[in-house]
């Protein structure tokens, strides 16, 4: 374990005990591997001018240190965690573009998307987000091992069978 690791795992229990000022000194420890978990997702949207890294890492890790019911056993647990964050923020953002597109609750009126200045939610994310939540509910262990893989960049090694019940990924960060 290097002491950046072991850093983030002290910093992460004291975040579990109640230590409010744990939650300043965690994210100057882990911002730049955030940073490259977020390029990654982003990288692969099709709306990917859309999106900015620094903005994906924020409102996720907001969502995760905000909840005060968030505990995380060690640094792999919290990357799992920041990239299932990330997953609901994109989709989250996907949906809010294509009830846009669809006019929400304003007066429709007939105009070009591109002279709109509208861009279509990313049907990509949609469908794996989909493809997710059927997963989860044929094989939630499995659904899990992708979550990790994909959006927290996580290695065969770090999901395997006797590692992957650590990673329980927050309900709702």
């Amino acid at each position: 374990m290097t002491d950046a690791t072991g850093e983030v795992t002290r910093l992460l229990e004291a975040i579990s005990a109640g230590d409010a000022s744990a939650v300043d000194e965690l994210l100057p420890r882990v911002y730049e591997e955030l940073r490259r978990l977020a390029r990654a997702r982003v990288a692969g949207e099709r709306d990917a001018h859309e999106h900015q890294p620094t903005s994906l890492v924020h409102e996720a890790y907001l969502r995760l240190v905000g909840d005060q019911q968030a505990r995380f056993e060690n640094r792999a647990h919290f990357f799992g965690a920041a990239g299932e964050a990330m997953r609901r923020v994109l989709v989250d953002r996907a949906r809010e573009r294509g009830a846009l597109k669809r006019g929400g609750d304003q007066r429709r009126v007939t105009l070009d998307d591109r002279a709109a200045g509208v861009t279509p939610p990313s049907d990509d994310l949609l469908a794996v987000d989909d493809a997710l939540r059927k997963l989860e509910e044929k094989d939630a262990a499995m659904a899990l091992v992708v979550k990790l893989r994909y959006f927290a960049g996580l290695t065969v090694e770090e999901t395997d069978d006797d590692r992957i019940h650590h990673y329980e990924v927050v309900a709702n960060p």
